[in-house]
């Protein structure tokens, strides 16, 4: 059978352009309908995507009162939440949720995600994340936020110990056999035991053994303490990739460091964000780009840009009508840091237009144009090994999945790169895994 490539949509408020709550085909609100949010869902699902990636923050960002003015992200839906009505709502597209292993404890994640897997039929992942600002850490008891390489590491026992509460029960641990009177063979039941550095967790999960066997483990990390975490348990990799030499050495090098832990490497999907705005013609899609661009003011650019990297840059410090400095370090988003500074040097950008780049894509995969634009952009990363498929960011949402489903989908069919149909039911089904 051909390699075909995978899709995921990653629905945020109303769209990923930071202007994008004041194009007039949005709907802002500090707390979206879930008739609304379902309606996104059920167009992805209708252009059969394999997930729809629902991200989180656990705190309103008040690095910035700009960013807090000008944008629609000072508020999200709690993400299990909107996952267990998606669940129950739609019937073959995945769905990721986001859980946080800085703050959370491992086994009401592995509850909670598994939970949310049989209420959907086996269609559910969970992406795991590591703190990322200040303004979470002061909602969870933490002065500030942990050092990097401390985060990783309790992320690392994190998911070990998720994955373990899931394989809490065989398969066929349950006879319930009434004859015999047997409901369950404590035989086939497993305590975890563990006892690590940051978690001691006796088990066994409450919650029987996924109908998929096991939910999706997805993470994001792009520095090597991420890259080698997912190398060894990730079953799919948000990754943020703006060049296509970045995307392949991404892809190169986390796929190499998999047989080291026994695992091959197709069992783990790589699928960039990519910001994708597509019209009838490229003018026609590139206009529509400029309005959203229009709309972003130089304020409100600068505090966007500031917010990607953190408070450790001061932005201000810097000539505007330089590019960004190369010898920047920061203890928040190391990979956001390396993407920009490649926009820097591949746009040949002053730190000044950086800002209003990164408003739109932040450093993401962008694309704009017709929809053999788009797709030849998505075939040539497919085909030379730079990823196994995309995680859609609507510029705009909806307009932005309507316009994709609608022109993007039927070429990407059309050149044979995507189904005509779902023939499986699960998430890791859509994904051709196995556990």
């Amino acid at each position: 059978m051909t390699r075909q490539l995978h899709l995921g949509l990653f629905l945020l408020n109303t769209g990923h352009h930071a202007a994008s709550w004041r194009d007039p085909a949005t709907a802002p609100a500090p707390a979206k309908p879930f008739a609304d949010i379902l309606r996104v869902a059920q167009t992805a699902e209708r252009g059969l995507f394999d997930v729809v990636f629902l991200a989180d923050s656990a705190a309103t960002p008040d690095s910035s009162r700009t960013l807090l003015a000008r944008t629609d992200r000072a508020t999200f839906l709690e993400p299990s939440t909107t996952a267990a009505a998606l669940a129950v709502s739609t019937t073959h597209i995945g769905i990721v949720i986001t859980q946080n292993t800085t703050y959370d404890q491992p086994y009401h994640v592995a509850r909670r995600v598994l939970s949310l897997d049989h209420l959907s039929g086996g269609r559910v992942g969970c992406n795991l994340v590591t703190g990322v600002s200040e303004s979470e850490a002061r909602n969870f008891n933490h002065p500030g936020m942990p050092p990097h390489s401390d985060r990783y590491a309790r992320a690392a026992e994190f998911a070990d110990v998720v994955r373990g509460l899931w394989n809490s029960w065989d398969a066929d641990a349950f006879p319930v056999d009434r004859n015999s009177g047997v409901y369950l063979d404590v035989e086939k039941m497993r305590y975890l035991d563990h006892t690590g550095p940051h978690f001691q967790v006796r088990g066994p999960l409450n919650v029987a053994r996924s109908p998929q066997d096991m939910p999706v483990m997805v993470q994001a990390g792009g520095s090597a303490p991420g890259r080698e975490l997912a190398a060894r348990t990730a079953d799919m990799v948000y990754a943020v990739q703006g060049s296509i030499e970045r995307g392949r050495e991404f892809y190169t090098d986390l796929k190499g460091r998999m047989p080291a832990y026994g695992r091959a490497p197709d069992s783990l999907k790589i699928m960039p964000g990519l910001l994708a705005v597509t019209a009838p013609t490229r003018a026609e899609a590139e206009d529509k780009y400029d309005r959203l661009q229009d709309r972003v003011d130089p304020e409100l650019g600068l505090a966007f840009l500031q917010g990607l990297l953190g408070p450790d840059i001061d932005l201000r410090a810097y000539d505007f009508d330089q590019p960004l400095p190369e010898n920047l370090t920061t203890n928040f988003g190391t990979s956001q840091l390396a993407l920009l500074q490649d926009a820097t040097r591949d746009g040949n950008m002053t730190l000044r237009q950086l800002t209003r780049f990164a408003a739109g894509a932040r450093g993401h995969l962008f694309a704009c144009g017709s929809p053999a634009d788009i797709v030849d952009l998505m075939e040539e990363r497919f085909a030379t090994g730079a990823a196994d498929g995309f995680n859609l960011m609507p510029a705009t949402i909806p307009e932005g999945v309507d316009d994709f489903v609608a022109l993007v989908v039927p070429e990407l069919q059309r050149r044979g790169l995507m189904r005509r149909a779902y023939t499986t039911s699960t998430l890791r089904g859509h994904l051709g895994l196995t556990y």
